[in-house]
């Protein structure tokens, strides 16, 4: 299907409305220059919506909200937010800056609601460039009328987000076995099966471990923890480490060989993918206070890798085959549900294929993302949101990088600075620049190159 004739050409179409995308549609709708439309095929704004335990917060300050730290005085911030509901002095009372994570995607929610621009139920079906009049033409369906729709933009900005990743031995296998993005829909039926095992490691796993072990006791059943990480790696967060979600460390990051890339994102997971300190602190607390009163029905296995599993149906069980690294001995256990809390993934949508001469791709088959996010050929065309991680390392799903990333797209796509973009904000240097002298006798040439800055 063709574009219908007289169709309205946006300077962007964005595909995804996840919170990166949604703070582009806040941050671009106060701009009288630059018209988007945004698509997604869900039918509202969710956020996790497998997870939203009660209680649990963000991993990152209220000022990591769609917009603040791109324009502290958009209308769309969380705080504006919290005063349009009557709830801004109970926050401020409260004296926690994490919000609870039901309230960020309810403030999402409320941001939704009063953008201009997004088509929700818009299932993308393939990208298609019209070289004549220098547009993407961008196919997709309704998915309630079933109504074909296209929408021409001079570029596109990709933000369809990461997909639940589930290893090889445990990946399709029939009986009560859930990846953690939809634990809360199945937490019920996990609860009457008398036996559940967790697998994997991060603040997921530590989150529905902590929401089952609550309840363990009571309704009669036992739960494990299965993670192949050699210990319970608590998420470092002191402040020199968090200068690493910053431009210069993107910059540093970016600049690097490929092969140095790939090897620091295994070696700095537990700087973003580990557990939250204080979540460390209540398993065991809860381990605790429950131990008073005898033994706890659980195990907590590390160092286990999952290397096979099988399910009985006759028997309503799951046979684990594991692997100790450290033993390197094998064994083999039972369960009758199992969490998957194996993280996700980024891929390639396929409804680029009709585009990707048009993309830059690495030696991998990644996007090769320039540093301003571009990936397209031009360098000027198509833009990526939290698809970049192998190039801009942990600060590409960073909640509070997303406005700093939304500020260098829309700059790109205006052609001029619409929001003042930070370059300098570490106290340290991440790499030897360009003027160090390596032969200066006791760093002075160092010295005088960080007094200069």
């Amino acid at each position: 299907m063709s574009a219908a004739p007289g169709a309205p050409v946006h300077d962007f179409v964005a595909v995804g409305i996840g919170p990166f995308n949604l703070g582009l549609a806040a941050l671009t709708a106060p701009l009288p220059d630059l018209s988007g439309v945004f698509l997604d095929e869900h039918e509202e704004f969710a956020w996790h919506p497998g997870m939203m335990i009660p209680g649990t917060t963000v991993q990152v300050p209220f000022l990591a909200d769609l917009v603040t730290m791109a324009d502290p005085t958009s209308p769309y911030s969380f705080l504006a937010y919290l005063k349009a509901t009557g709830r801004l002095y109970p926050f401020y009372i409260r004296e926690d800056f994490h919000p609870l994570r039901a309230e960020y995607d309810a403030y999402c929610r409320w941001v939704a609601g009063r953008l201009p621009g997004l088509r929700w139920g818009r299932r993308v079906e393939r990208v298609e460039h019209d070289a004549a009049r220098g547009v993407y033409a961008v196919h997709a369906r309704d998915v309630r009328s079933g109504a074909a729709e296209v929408h021409l933009g001079r570029r596109l900005v990709l933000g369809v987000g990461t997909a639940p990743d589930v290893p090889g031995p445990l990946r399709d296998l029939p009986g009560p076995a859930w990846h953690t993005s939809s634990y809360l829909q199945h937490k019920e039926e996990l609860q009457t099966l008398g036996h559940v095992t967790v697998v994997g490691s991060g603040q997921s796993a530590a989150e529905v471990y902590l929401d089952l072990l609550t309840d363990a006791e009571r309704l009669g059943y036992r739960v494990d923890w299965i993670t192949r990480s050699p210990r319970f790696f608590p998420m470092e967060y002191t402040k020199l480490t968090l200068e690493m979600t910053s431009p210069e460390y993107a910059r540093y990051h970016h600049g690097l060989p490929m092969a140095r890339r790939d090897a620091l994102a295994r070696e700095q997971r537990s700087l973003y993918k580990g557990i939250s300190g204080d979540l460390v602190d209540a398993v065991y607390d809860t381990l605790y206070r429950s131990g008073r009163r005898g033994e706890v029905p659980t195990s907590l296995l590390t160092g286990v890798e999952v290397r096979g599993a099988r399910w009985d149906a006759e028997q309503r069980r799951y046979e684990l085959h594991l692997h100790h690294a450290e033993q390197g001995r094998t064994a083999t256990r039972t369960t009758r549900g199992l969490v998957l809390a194996t993280g996700y993934r980024a891929s390639v949508p396929a409804f680029l294929d009709p585009v990707r001469d048009r993309i830059r791709w690495d030696a991998r088959g990644r996007y090769d993302v320039a540093l301003d996010y571009a990936v397209d050929v031009t360098g000027r065309e198509v833009f990526v949101q939290n698809a970049e991680e192998h190039t801009h390392s942990l600060t590409a799903p960073d909640l509070g990088m997303g406005a700093h990333r939304n500020s260098v797209i829309v700059n790109a796509m205006c052609g001029r600075e619409v929001y003042a973009v930070e370059t300098h904000i570490a106290y340290q240097d991440f790499g030897l620049g360009d003027d160090a002298d390596s032969a200066a006798p006791d760093g002075a040439a160092l010295t005088a190159a960080g007094a200069a800055r």
